[in-house]
Formats: C-alpha cells, structure tokens, sequence
C-alpha cells in the first residue's frame, strides 16, 4: 500500500500531483472509500464528517471527481460479514481517511480488522489527513486540553504536560500506539494558530521516540515503495532523532 499522508487533505497542485501518481491514472478512473470515524469523538462530529462529504471541507476530498465514492464507517465493521467488506475495501483504489481524533481512530483501524489488511493491499493508495496520517505511525503523540475517555481503552501512562506558547494554559502529550506502517510520526497543522506553531512542534517531536515530521497545511509525505518524500507548497519541519 502506499500512502499519502497530509495535514488538511489535497489542498494544492503539488499534492494533487503526489496522488495522480500514486494512483498511476487520473481520479476520474479511480474509486474510493472514505472514511469518517476519527471526527466523532468531536462535539460537531456528525456536521464534520457531513461537510467532508459533501465537499465543504477546508481542502478538497471527497469532492476531486472520483469514479465512485463510498462511506466506510469502521465501527461498524464487526458487525457486517468479514467478507462483504473485505471485498468492498479490495475493489476500491483509495482509501480517503478523514481527521479527528487520531487515538480514537487507530484504535478502529484496528479493532475493526482493517488495519491487518493493509500489507496485502498493495495497489491501494492511503490518503490520510491530519488524524488519518498520524495514526499511520507506529507511536505518536496528541496534545490534549482534557484528554478524553477513548473507546474503552486508556489512552496511555505515559502522560507528558508542557506549556503552550503563550504560558498561560498546560496542554497534555499522550503517547498512543498507531498502526505502524510508517517508522515516523506526523504533526500536522503546524503554524495553523499559536497553538500549533514550530516552537510547539519541536517540544512535541523532543517528547516522541521516532523522528516526526512537522506539517502545515500545505504539505504531505508521500511514501512509495519505501521511499519518503515530503510535497509541499508552505513550510515543514523534520524533527530526527
């Protein structure tokens, strides 16, 4: 499988050219599943995955003129015959992975049994956008103001608080574990407000054991038979350990 792993979905040219080449024809041929799990532990969760959908997301998605698109809600998978959905997922030459909550949406991707399809989809190409990309990594961290409870799981013991910028408020580090098909983490929406500028970002990738790659919305990785690229139109950061 290969993957593109951006912070706010297909938001300029240069990536837009990073998928048509991942795909190897245009979008018009192409069919693809979207998937809008990571946005429902968020109080506007419904709306979000909605505008997702209909194209009213920040950077367009859903709405770049697939062949086809389905909704793959992976809650729901355990509950639906394997086979019926496993066949549906071969058919598809795309997997659009919203954002969210990227502790909340690993731990689907798992659960769900789509995450131990990935190695035997090797056509398939993985368009992550900011949770959808950081779940990818084997560990990754999210800042949280009030962690919240995740789906029966405890999101980690291994709690770090550090200031914001400003010093006026403590944000929390959790340590999560993700699907692991990439040996880096992503940081997305980088320099998106003060909360989330170079400086925040560089304490976070201090705190993570795997290099990280820092992303505005202007960018992605790009990662190809095993080879990893960096697309972009703005700024990012490589943080290596």
């Amino acid at each position: 499988m290969r993957l593109l792993l951006t912070s706010s979905g297909i938001s300029n040219p240069s990536i837009l050219g990073a998928l048509l080449d991942l795909l190897g024809k245009p979008v018009a041929e192409s069919r693809a599943l979207f998937v809008p799990t990571g946005i429902y532990p968020f109080a506007d969760g419904p709306g979000g995955a909605f505008r997702a959908i209909t194209g009213q997301a920040k950077s367009p998605l859903c709405d770049l003129g697939w062949k086809s698109l389905g909704v793959l809600e992976l809650t729901a998978l355990p509950s639906i015959d394997r086979d019926v959905w496993v066949a549906t997922v071969e058919e598809a030459d795309a997997l659009l992975v919203w954002g969210g909550d990227p502790i909340y949406l690993s731990y689907w991707l798992k659960h769900s049994g789509m995450a131990e399809l990935f190695e035997s989809l090797g056509d398939m190409v993985y368009v992550g956008v900011s949770a959808g990309s950081m779940a990818m990594a084997g560990r990754f961290g999210e800042t949280y103001h009030d962690p919240p409870a995740c789906a029966g799981e405890r999101l980690s013991s291994e709690n770090l608080v550090f200031a914001r910028p400003d010093g006026d408020t403590t944000v929390t580090l959790v340590m999560a574990q993700g699907v692991g098909l990439v040996d880096f983490a992503i940081i997305p929406h980088v320099e998106y407000d003060d909360d989330y500028d170079v400086a925040a970002a560089e304490k976070w990738a201090a705190r993570l054991p795997v290099p990280a790659y820092a992303l505005d919305d202007a960018s992605a990785v790009k990662v190809a038979d095993g080879t990893v690229e960096v697309v972009s139109e703005g700024q990012w950061r490589l943080f290596d350990r």
